[in-house]
Parts: C-alpha cells; structure tokens; sequence
C-alpha cells in the first residue's frame, strides 16, 4: 500500500512510472513529472481504466474514496468511466455552452446590432447558463422572467422568454433537448402594453411641422437629418447611419441610396430612389459633411454618427413632445398619407422595407418594382413641398397596381 510520504516523493524519470496502491488504484508519474491517480478495473470482461484525478488536489485519502465509489458501480453494473463520460458531456451540453454555439451561428446572417442585443438577452438568462439544457423545466425559466418583471421590465422578460425558447429549439434540432419547454409560459408572463411610435398625419399639422423643420436653428447637419427623414422615410438608425458611399447615380436620372443589409433590421440590402427634393438637400450637405465617411458625423468625431436620439431631440427644440412625433414617425406619417392618397400597399411596405414573407414574391417586387417605387417617392416629395407652402394639397392618386 502507498503511503502519503511515498506518493509526495515520486519524482519522474525517463519512462513513466507507476506506484501501486491495493484494489486496481495506483499513481502513474510520466517523464513530464505529473501525478495522476488511475484505476484499473474489469468491467463486461474488459480491463478499463479511469482517471480519478491529480495530485496532490487529490489526495491519497481522498482517491481511496472515489476507488471505493467506482468499485460500488461496478458491482451494480455501472461502468464507472461510461458514467463519468456521460457526465462530462451533460455539463458541456449546458444552457450557456449551446446558446453560444447558436450565436456563433447567427454571426454569419445577423448584423452587428441584433448580436449585440443576442448577447444582451444571453446575459439575462444567466441564471441559466451552467444548467444542463436537457434538465431545464419551464419553472427555470418563469423564474428567470419573473426576476426581470419584478424590474418592471415586462418587454424585456417577454425577450427573453423568447430567447430561451430560440436556444431549446436549436438544443432539441441537434439532438440535446427532447422539446422547447419555454412553449409552456404562454399566457404567464405579463401582457406587453403596446405603444405606437407617436407621429403626426394630419396634412395641415404636417405642414406646420415641415415649415417648423425648415426653421430649425441647431446644427446644420441635424436640421439636414430632419429634412432628409420624411422625403426617405427610413428607420432613424438607417438614417443616422448614412455613409456618402451608399449614395449612387447621383448625376443620372435614377439617384438612389443603397443600404448594405448589415445596417437594415430585415439583414437585407435596401434601395431608396430619391426625389428631386432629396437630390438637392444632399447636394447641399455634401459641401458642409462630405469631408466624413458619414452624412451626419457627431460633433464629437467624425468617424461616428450622431446618436439615436440626435433627431428626437431637435425635435423636442422646435416644441413638438414625445407624445406628438418621433423620428420613427416619419414612417407612419408617410404610410398612412400614401395608403390614403391610393398608393399600392404593395409599394409603401417595399418602400418602408417591412418583412416580406414570400421570398419569391420579394425576389419579384425588388426586380420589377423600383420604377414604380422612385415614382411614387417623387409624388411624395411634390406632396410635402405643397403642404409646406400653402397648409393642403391634394395629392395625384396613384393607379393600384395589382
């Protein structure tokens, strides 16, 4: 039997050594000088061995011990290293280690800005992260949204719910997970109170907010960002983030902005035809920002944008509250005015660049409809400049095209 003193003594040498305890345990000390504690055993008439660890984090004592429970399983049947595999791969199969594989995933089809809110919602589920996936039940996760509801941050537990349930799908199509138990909270989170983005459609009000943008005292790139957003009508990240090089054929008669997918939220490249109206403002900006990588640079650097509540705020300064218009609301504004003036919805949902769900039908309405689309943004524009100069305007309708 090997004592303490012995096992403190081995020192390494030029073939591996091995120094017998009693029971199939011994300590193998290889030329690198480690000391590692293995059992030798029979299991279905097999000679097998098994790792119990190193020293001296395990002691002489203490590997007796794990001999002693390995020797138990075999008598019941158990092979002892089969269990500890089927361990190890349970605890590499955790909650955290899978939504990593999975985001990994998305790096190849998601913009930065999606993966960077991933990543928020995977440090929300924290509380997860270590958990085998295959033993999460939906009492974990209610737990997990419940502590984030308590904040009063009912949307954000909702995400997260859904986020977990984007996880237990990916584990249960690899085969680590034998159903997506978040599918059991429906109806146990707290209802999400849904707010629409504040916007003005009234044509007589969206003249006087037109003539108040045109009036705007702050910074001249900001006042260009106010003029631009309802003749493009894109999201105010889209907008925000304009670079010159996206601009194309500005001298031709088909002017355009090209928005690379990984700025749109649908990850798919977008085309604004541009009015004559919004030819002119860039021009004009060009010679104030054209210096930047960015049409509306931040007064702190030029090589980054201005920040998301750039045009909220100088909308605040010309007196309209959040509760009247937004920077988001340019978009409703011009959809429900093109709905109204007969404009196909076809066209305005291309235009507002909103999920198409049929992908061979979006293959065709990027194909075939762009002339009708810069038809219809060049109304828009004439539509603006009349309600600007005299209050009303009654807008061409344009045919429904089917």
């Amino acid at each position: 039997m090997l004592t303490e003193t012995a096992v403190k003594a081995a020192k390494p040498a030029e073939k591996p050594l091995k120094l017998f305890d009693e029971r199939g345990l011994y300590l193998f000390v290889p030329p690198t000088g480690a000391r590692l504690w293995r059992l030798k055993y029979r299991h279905a008439g097999k000679e097998k061995l098994l790792a119990l660890g190193a020293y001296p984090d395990i002691s002489l004592k203490r590997a007796r011990e794990r001999r002693e429970e390995a020797r138990k399983l075999i008598a019941e049947g158990v092979d002892p290293a089969m269990k500890k595999k089927a361990e190890q791969q349970a605890n590499a199969e955790t909650f955290d280690a899978i939504a990593a594989e999975w985001l990994q995933l998305q790096l190849k089809k998601r913009k930065g800005r999606t993966l960077k809110k991933y990543e928020w919602l995977r440090e929300h589920s924290k509380r997860l992260a270590t958990q085998p996936i295959r033993t999460i039940t939906a009492p974990d996760i209610l737990a997990v949204c419940r502590r984030i509801e308590e904040q009063g941050k009912h949307e954000s537990a909702h995400r997260v719910r859904a986020f977990i349930g984007r996880i237990m799908r990916y584990a249960v199509s690899t085969g680590r997970a034998d159903r997506d138990v978040s599918a059991d909270l429906r109806g146990a989170l707290a209802p999400v109170v849904v707010t629409n983005h504040a916007a003005i459609t009234d044509p007589k009000r969206i003249g006087e907010l037109l003539r108040a943008i045109d009036g705007y005292q702050g910074q001249p790139s900001t006042g260009y960002a106010l003029k631009l957003a309802p003749l493009t009508f894109v999201r105010p990240g889209e907008l925000r983030g304009a670079r010159w090089a996206e601009f194309e054929q500005l001298d031709s008669n088909n002017p355009q902005w090209r928005i690379p997918p990984e700025r749109m939220k649908m990850a798919e490249q977008h085309i604004v035809p541009l009015s004559n109206q919004a030819l002119a403002l860039l021009r004009e900006l060009h010679s104030i920002t054209g210096d930047s990588e960015y049409l509306f640079p931040s007064l702190r650097s030029s090589k980054r944008p201005i920040s998301d509540n750039t045009v909220n705020a100088a909308l605040r300064r010309l007196g309209y509250s959040a509760d009247e218009m937004t920077g988001h609301g340019f978009r409703a504004m011009a959809s429900t005015c093109l709905n109204e003036q007969g404009w196909h919805p076809d066209l305005i949902e291309l235009q507002l660049a909103h999920a198409e769900r049929d992908k061979v039908r979006a293959a065709y309405n990027r194909a075939e409809r762009l002339a009708e689309r810069r038809k219809m943004m060049q109304a828009w524009s004439d539509y603006l400049d009349g309600l600007k100069a005299n209050g009303t305007i009654v807008a061409i309708k344009s045919k429904r095209h089917g």
